[in-house]
């Protein structure tokens, strides 16, 4: 009997650990499944907090990821309240500059800090993209050569850039100051021109090579160089940048954006950007600065309306050069700097994109021609108005 009573309590113990095992069981799927359920019920909720959050962004006209890079890189959110007071109600007297795609205003913030105030046209959608491009690409971007991004605003159905406050205003405006206009009689002499030459041409190298992919500015031209107090420059006006292939070498396809005189042959003719376009548009405002003329004027005696077919001819011959040179710049410059510049615009322009040299190759060739030393320089007349944008841009082509 004693071993049928040992195998008797061995079941019985048998059966008593098979059942814990299953209590054990069930208790952990009960566990996991409330763990589920628990998890579940979070992300859904975080699910709809995001669609909540991506609709206002979508009615506000710029996305949740913008807005969030936006904070994290210190930018400002105003109201438009606030931006409307900043400006006086956007009195035509702050009018400092005309774009594509709105005004551009003076503005002081309730700290006392001028600022300059793009206000976007409304219901055009180049004008919408050219908002989010400047928010999302200025709250990335840090360079001393780039005009810095204050803040935006995008109360209902307005949309407003908030910039540091250049107060020599654009490149443009120097050189070629309008008649009779007293705001800035003199022109800039020609160390200042090498030095705005210089400090743009780090702007352009800075989001060639120092940005990954890189940023191709695609509309860069005098009046989007702007100036501060001591004529350093920077580059502004993001609103149709591209940001350009991973690959070396790459292009990307896009219509034809861009300002009558600037735009790269390569670009115009087959929609291919690259950083090379820059480059091109890079020559033009460097033939600007060194011969003083808009780079297309139908009004002058025939063959020398495009400045780049005109001057081209000229850049390369060391004894013509002279021939393209700002006579406001007799006798300010040494022929070994003008050709040596005059060289360096000749290849900027090139037909061919490949001939080209890239903006870190322009960079160092002009460094040398900059003297660190020399004085900052002023209007021989001083300046009666703040002034920080661009004038009024030319003709916008679109294919």
């Amino acid at each position: 009997m004693e071993p049928e009573e040992y195998y008797r309590r061995k079941e019985r113990v048998a059966l008593f650990v098979s059942l814990i095992m299953a209590s054990l069981s069930m208790v952990s799927l009960l566990v996991a499944f409330s763990y589920y359920c628990y998890i579940r019920n979070k992300v859904s909720k975080r699910s709809h907090l995001q669609q909540r959050l991506d609709n206002d962004d979508n009615k506000s006209g710029i996305s949740n990821s913008s807005l969030q890079v936006a904070c994290e890189k210190g930018l400002q959110v105003f109201t438009f309240k606030q931006l409307n007071s900043a400006t006086s109600s956007f009195s035509k007297s702050n009018i400092i500059g005309q774009g594509a795609f709105g005004s551009v205003y003076r503005g002081v913030l309730n700290d006392g800090k001028k600022v300059a105030i793009k206000l976007m046209d409304h219901g055009g959608k180049h004008g919408e993209e050219e908002f989010k491009m400047e928010v999302e690409l200025l709250s990335r971007l840090r360079s001393p050569y780039l005009l810095s991004l204050v803040g935006h605003c995008s109360d209902s159905n307005h949309r407003l850039l908030v910039y540091e406050f250049m107060i020599n205003g654009g490149l443009q405006e120097h050189l070629y100051p309008t008649r009779g206009s007293n705001v800035f009689p003199s022109r800039l002499d020609w160390e200042a021109r090498l030095k705005i030459a210089l400090d743009a041409a780090k702007g352009l190298e800075y989001l060639h090579e120092h940005v990954n992919p890189p940023v191709i500015h695609r509309d860069f031209k005098s009046s989007n160089i702007l100036l501060d107090k001591n004529f350093h420059a920077k580059v502004s006006d993001f609103g149709l940048a591209k940001r350009g292939p991973e690959k070396a070498g790459g292009h990307v396809s896009t219509r034809v954006l861009g300002t009558q005189g600037y735009v790269a042959p390569e670009y115009a003719l087959t929609g291919h950007l690259t950083t090379k376009s820059d480059v091109y548009s890079y020559g033009v405002v460097l033939l600007e600065l060194l011969t003083g003329r808009v780079p297309v004027d139908m009004k002058r005696p025939q063959g020398e309306g495009v400045l780049v077919s005109w001057s081209l001819p000229k850049l390369t011959d060391r004894e013509r050069v002279v021939e393209i040179m700002d006579p406001a710049l007799k006798g300010q410059y040494s022929m070994k700097e003008a050709i040596q510049v005059a060289a360096i615009a000749a290849m900027c322009v090139q037909p061919e994109a490949d001939y080209r040299p890239l903006m870190a190759d322009v960079v160092q060739s002009l460094v040398p021609l900059v003297k660190p030393h020399r004085s900052t320089y002023a209007p021989k007349s001083p300046t009666t108005v703040d002034s920080n944008s661009k004038c009024s841009d030319s003709v916008l082509t679109e294919s």
